[in-house]
């Protein structure tokens, strides 16, 4: 793995400069060169793939929004999937490390050997990521667990990729798609310090173990969201160990049934969205990797290194904007945002901008009655939203939002590329409805997860009674 900031960021800086400069050239030789042209970007996806998953880190998580995210390459939109397909094996199939290598670490961290500690270890990984990799192990007491085991050295590579702001905002802004255009009030080299801090945290597994206890707390005995136990006699700074959970992989998802895919996208939606209004609290890595699906409808939750504390006053001011967009007050909504600091009063936006900009054409926040997203509508969507010269680009221009919202742009980008490939359908207006106004649930997921709450709620209210 290397470690030198030059080093590390240079495959960075040729994929950002090369596809960038590829793409004024494309539209050209297209209809002269297709057969060659389409050849060239197999070869490049498959390089920068393979640069990508040995660099691991920052840099690796930047690959991996590719295998997902509906953003705009910097490539015709007929060869995003060749990208997609190639960034993919990033999400849970990235070079691991030897399994000698992986041993040596348990045992140094855990101070035991491997024996000791468990009665059955894996030397094969089942997944390996960008910060980790994955072991099957068997505890004395014949409980299964998995064991996610750091890459040496990859907290100095991670240092040395942040290190790099620039180049992490000019990342950033390719891409997303110039979703931050020139002229826009978010100082990028803040947002990606944010985003930066978030990726650091998750170096520290003992934070993650203490982030993932909560939540497993919080969703103990949901009806569709399920969160691993940690077993925190067995892990340190370097090792989390937790409870093995066994599902269905992304790809799995994707090809099963209709009835299916809708109650996954439902129960990813409750929890990254729940768990802010309810906790304050966003896992602010939502990619597919992290997701394990199962037959019932349900969802595993996995991976809390990257974990989003929100102020309360913020949560209640993104809360006050979506109630008034529920309900098409214009002017509520402008003055919402006004008090909520995404545009002064003396900006050069209208009322119905600020409206347009929130409400816009988004039917997975806004539609009434059932919506089928599909991967096409959420680029588009996405790109109405952010494009410097679209819709939205005069209000979008003057827009203060403070860096650690910059969070939320990629949970939206997240969760709605999620829904898309799913191909998921639901009546989406009716969770905003939920979350910002209290409403009665309409789905009966919704139902279940809301008697859930109750009940959770009146044991809470009688247990601090009884003391």
């Amino acid at each position: 793995m290397p470690r030198e900031r030059l080093r590390r960021t240079a495959p960075l800086a040729r994929f950002v400069a090369r596809a960038t400069g590829e793409a004024a050239l494309t539209a050209l030789r297209r209809r002269l060169r297709e057969e060659r042209s389409v050849e060239s970007h197999l070869r490049a996806a498959e390089r920068y793939a393979q640069l990508f998953g040995e660099s691991k880190g920052a840099l690796m998580k930047a690959a991996q929004m590719f295998s997902y995210a509906a953003i705009r390459f910097a490539v015709p939109l007929e060869l995003q999937t060749i990208y997609q397909s190639a960034f993919e094996r990033l999400l849970d199939d990235a070079p691991p490390m030897a399994p000698a290598l992986a041993r040596a670490v348990v045992e140094h961290e855990l101070g035991e050997r491997l024996d000791a500690a468990f009665a059955a270890f894996e030397p094969e990984p089942l997944a390996a990521a960008s910060i980790g990799q994955v072991h099957a192990a068997r505890l004395h007491d014949g409980r299964e667990v998995a064991v996610k085991v750091q890459y040496p050295g990859v907290a100095e590579a991670i240092r040395a990729d942040l290190a790099n702001a620039e180049l992490l905002a000019s990342f950033l802004t390719f891409a997303i798609g110039a979703m931050f255009p020139r002229g826009q009030r978010l100082d990028l080299r803040n947002a990606a310090r944010e985003i930066g801090a978030r990726i650091e945290e998750e170096l520290d597994y003992q934070l993650e173990a203490s982030r993932q206890s909560g939540f497993a707390e919080h969703y103990r005995g949901h009806p569709f969201i399920r969160v691993p136990n940690v077993i925190d006699e067995l892990s340190t700074p370097r090792v989390l160990t937790q409870e093995l959970m066994r599902g269905l992989s992304w790809k799995e998802a994707l090809t099963a049934e209709q009835a299916l895919r809708d109650q996954w996208a439902e129960a990813i939606h409750r929890f990254l969205y729940g768990s802010m209004y309810r906790l304050q609290r966003l896992n602010a890595d939502p990619h597919p990797g992290n997701f394990l699906f199962h037959d019932d409808g349900s969802v595993t939750c996995l991976d809390f290194g990257s974990v989003k504390q929100f102020e309360v006053e913020h949560a209640l001011m993104l809360r006050a904007i979506f109630r008034e967009c529920l309900r098409n007050d214009v002017l509520g909504t402008w003055r919402a945002s006004v008090e909520a600091g995404a545009w002064s009063s003396s900006d050069p936006v209208t009322p119905e901008e600020a409206f347009a900009y929130w409400h816009g054409d988004n039917a997975l926040v806004w539609a009434s009655g059932r919506f089928v997203a599909t991967p096409g509508y959420v680029a588009k969507g996405i790109a109405r939203r952010y494009s410097p010269i679209g819709p939205s680009s005069n209000a979008l221009r003057h827009l203060r939002l403070p860096p650690e919202l910059a969070l939320m742009v990629r949970i939206e980008i997240a969760l709605t590329s999620l829904i898309g490939r799913l191909r998921a359908g639901n009546d989406w207006a009716s969770f905003a409805a939920e979350y910002c106004e209290d409403a009665e649930p309409v789905t009966e997921m919704g139902k279940r997860e809301r008697a859930f709450f109750d009940r959770r709620e009146k044991e809470r209210v009688a247990e601090a009674e009884a003391r």
